[in-house]
C-alpha cells in the first residue's frame, strides 16, 4: 500500500484551519484522518488538530485495532473524548465560543474497511476506475437535496452550501456516522470541501487513475484546486491498495 497526505491554504485563505494525517501501526493497519476547522480567532485551526492528535495518539498507542466491532467502538469511543475535548476548550477560552471542526476518518486493515465522519468533508473509494461516495454529508443542503427540494446541481452552487447541521466540538454530544465497506478497493480518498468544491468527481477520478506515484497524484489535485481559484483550504489523504 502506498499513501500520501497534505494540506494547502488555498489562494484566498490567509491561513489554515485543516489538519490531515496517514498512520500505520506494526500490524500493518492504517489510519486516514482529514478534519476541517471553522470558528475566528484561528481556533478552526485549534480545533481539527485537537481530534488529529487525540485519535492519531490513541490509534498510535494501541498495538492493533482488533476485530471490526472493536474498532468500531474505539472509533465511537475517540470521536467523544475528542468533541469533549474540544467543547471544554471553547469553555475555558471564550474567545473561541463556536470553534468546530468536521471530521472524515477512515481504518483499513486486511480484514475490514471502515469510514467515520461528522459534517461535510468526504470518504470514497476508487474501484473498477470509478469513484464510490462512502460518507453523507452532515449539510442543509444536502437535507434539501433529500427532500427533493434542490437537484445535486442546485446543491453545488446554493448559497448556503457550506452550513453545516452537525460538527465536532460545537455541542456536549455528537454522533458519527460509521460505514462498513467491502475492502476489495483500488484506492481510499478523504477530503475536506476544498477539494469537491472546487472539482467533479470525474476530474478527480481522472487523476487517480494516472499511472504517477500516489504523491504526484495528491499535488496534482491541490494545484488543480488552487487553479480554479483556490477559494478554501485543501486537504487530501489519499491511500493506494494496489501494490506498484
Amino acid at each position: 500500500m502506498n499513501s500520501y497526505y497534505l494540506t494547502d491554504p488555498g489562494k484566498v485563505r490567509t491561513h489554515n484551519e485543516d489538519s490531515v494525517v496517514i498512520l500505520t501501526n506494526k500490524n500493518g493497519e492504517s489510519l486516514m484522518i482529514v478534519a476541517d476547522g471553522m470558528g475566528g480567532h484561528r481556533s478552526g485551526e485549534i480545533a481539527s488538530s485537537i481530534v488529529v492528535s487525540h485519535v492519531g495518539k490513541s490509534f498510535s498507542d494501541k498495538e492493533s485495532l482488533g476485530t471490526k466491532e472493536e474498532a468500531k467502538e474505539w472509533m465511537k469511543t475517540v470521536i467523544s473524548e475528542s468533541n469533549v475535548l474540544i467543547y471544554k476548550y471553547t469553555i475555558d477560552n471564550p474567545d473561541s465560543m463556536g470553534m468546530g471542526t468536521t471530521i472524515v476518518m477512515s481504518l483499513v486493515s486486511k480484514e475490514f474497511l471502515l469510514f467515520g465522519n461528522i459534517g461535510d468533508s468526504s470518504g470514497y473509494v476508487l474501484k473498477n476506475n470509478h469513484l464510490h461516495k462512502i460518507t453523507i454529508d452532515h449539510t442543509l443542503v444536502n437535507l434539501l437535496v433529500k427532500s427533493g427540494e434542490l437537484t445535486e446541481e442546485e446543491a453545488r452552487e446554493h448559497p448556503r452550501r457550506n452550513v453545516l447541521m452537525r460538527a465536532l466540538g460545537t455541542n456536549m454530544s455528537v454522533e458519527m456516522d460509521i460505514f462498513d465497506v467491502e475492502t476489495d478497493v483500488d484506492g481510499i480518498l478523504l477530503c475536506s470541501d476544498g477539494l469537491t468544491n472546487m472539482l467533479k468527481d470525474d476530474q478527480i477520478t481522472k487523476v487517480l487513475l494516472e499511472e504517477t506515484p500516489v504523491e504526484n497524484k495528491v499535488k496534482k489535485l491541490i494545484i488543480k484546486c488552487n487553479n480554479r481559484g483556490g477559494t478554501d483550504n485543501i486537504s487530501i489523504a489519499y491511500l493506494e491498495k494496489k501494490e506498484g
